[in-house]
């Protein structure tokens, strides 16, 4: 079962709540893949940096918002934020990696900014 259809089997989520969930796992894997391809280079350290803390605080979020946690608004505007900071970050670079990550990462902190 891929993680869509996972996720639509969870019925007390609304369809915006599903959009945030798969953002934020797609937002946590390509954080994972950036961060790795910047390790190395000392002029993307912070590249990397913000993409790790990116990809635990996406998959975080998601993982609330799925328990129906009292917690997930307060933990997605931070989740937005941080998105947008690594965002910023990456289209500095030139890079592919860089430019895919930041495209993503956009996506994600308009849901998660709609969850807050």
């Amino acid at each position: 079962m891929s993680l869509t259809e996972t996720v639509s089997e969870i019925d007390h989520l609304s369809e915006e709540q599903r959009d945030c969930i798969e953002n934020c796992n797609a937002a946590a894997q390509v954080c994972e893949w950036c961060a790795d391809e910047c390790l190395g280079s000392e002029d993307m350290e912070e590249c990397a940096r913000l993409c790790r803390d990116v990809a635990d605080i996406t998959s975080l979020h998601a993982r609330f918002m799925a328990r129906d946690s009292d917690y997930s608004s307060q933990l997605a505007e931070a989740c937005a934020d941080a998105c947008e900071d690594c965002a910023d970050e990456c289209e500095s670079h030139d890079a592919d990696h860089c430019q895919t990550c930041a495209d993503v990462l956009r996506d994600c902190a308009e849901t998660c900014r709609n969850m807050a």
